[in-house]
């Protein structure tokens, strides 16, 4: 195991308050006491947190769901670019990079949601302009009448050269499914250059990448076998991190779930997720293979993050762990919106 990094006091500063970020996080009793909330009740009990400040400011525009959709997502912003702000150095070079996921995801909704006919305004709310493409730039998206208009407003972007290859086909078959495992493709790889270029704290940041490559990876094969789909798995699969796309290819193709599962276990070194996967020998839900496999990824950054105290690992680690928490925060608000059962929303959960 490489050395630990012990820099000067600007990356102590930022690690250390990573920190005290995650003591403010919402614990697991609490997400079990919302469990038995009303809508209302869990609005109340957000605007107690961290989170009051953007209720408080929204309270008088919005109401009910759409008040914990748009205060959520400001937040979430918010707090990833007060990060970036106190981060120096090769960290905030990493945790940049890292956060144009947000750019994907951002883009991807607003041409959904201009294929789907939705307002402005609906869309906006979902949005959150975590990335390099700010407020003021996804507003100006959004007000653009067609995906091909949204794409052409891109140039210059990473994103705009798969954009720009990729879209027409997207919007002939009339799904963005190919595009967004495209764009992701590219996105894993520009992190692996950049991981790699020699550029202090790069060892422990493709440490971490490759691990979020073979979660997702590993995620893609479950769900792509829970729907019986053998021919996409080459177009679905990241390379870069353990398996190769033939390996992960191979694995799909097979049809017996022992021999599934000891193929996964042959290559895999990490003893959490090696654990896991074993239990997935019994019949289960993608939805609970996936949240528990995002459990596992948690715990094993949280592990990094000990191990190297100074380094992009406590960051990454608390990115994760303050999305989840808005994750979780909507599923049980839209969960008692549409009056499902309790231990159905729990199954929701990354706790």
């Amino acid at each position: 195991m490489t050395a630990m990094l012990v820099g000067p006091a600007p990356y102590i500063y930022v690690c250390t308050r990573m920190r005290v970020r995650k003591s403010k996080l919402i614990p697991r009793d609490e997400y079990l006491r919302m469990l038995n909330m009303g809508l209302p009740e869990i609005t109340r009990f957000i605007e107690e947190t961290e989170y009051k400040t953007e209720i408080d400011e929204l309270g008088t525009s919005f109401k009910g769901m759409d008040l914990i959709e748009i205060g959520l997502s400001w937040n979430l912003a918010k707090e990833y670019q007060r990060i970036l702000d106190i981060t120096p150095g090769f960290l905030k070079e990493f945790t940049t990079a890292y956060l144009r996921r947000w750019d994907i995801q951002n883009v991807l909704t607003i041409i959904r949601g201009k294929m789907q006919g939705m307002s402005q305004g609906k869309i906006k709310e979902v949005l959150i302009p975590a990335g390099e493409l700010d407020r003021v730039f996804l507003d100006r998206l959004l007000t653009e009448d067609t995906p091909e208009r949204i794409a052409e407003a891109l140039k210059g972007q990473k994103i705009y050269p798969i954009l720009a290859r990729d879209l027409p086909s997207a919007l002939a078959d009339g799904s963005l499914a190919r595009l967004e495992n495209e764009l992701y493709k590219q996105f894993y790889s520009d992190l692996l250059v950049d991981a790699r270029s020699g550029v202090k704290g790069g060892p422990q940041f493709e440490e971490f990448i490759k691990l979020d490559i073979d979660i997702t990876n590993i995620k893609s094969l479950f769900r792509l076998r829970g729907d019986n789909l053998q021919e996409e798995a080459g177009d679905m699969m990241i390379p870069g991190a353990t398996f190769s796309v033939d390996e992960l290819q191979r694995l799909n193709s097979m049809e017996n779930q022992n021999e599934f599962i000891d193929s996964i276990k042959n290559k895999i070194k990490l003893r959490p997720l090696l654990e896991i996967i074993d239990e997935f020998r019994e019949k289960q839900s993608v939805r609970q293979i996936e949240v528990a496999l995002i459990r596992v990824q948690l715990r094993q950054m949280e592990r990094m993050a000990k191990i190297y105290p100074f380094s992009i690992h406590p960051i990454l680690s608390y990115l994760e762990m303050k999305k989840y928490e808005v994750f979780n925060l909507r599923a049980l608000a839209r969960g008692k919106e549409s009056n499902l059962e309790s231990e159905s929303i729990k199954g929701y959960l990354v706790m």
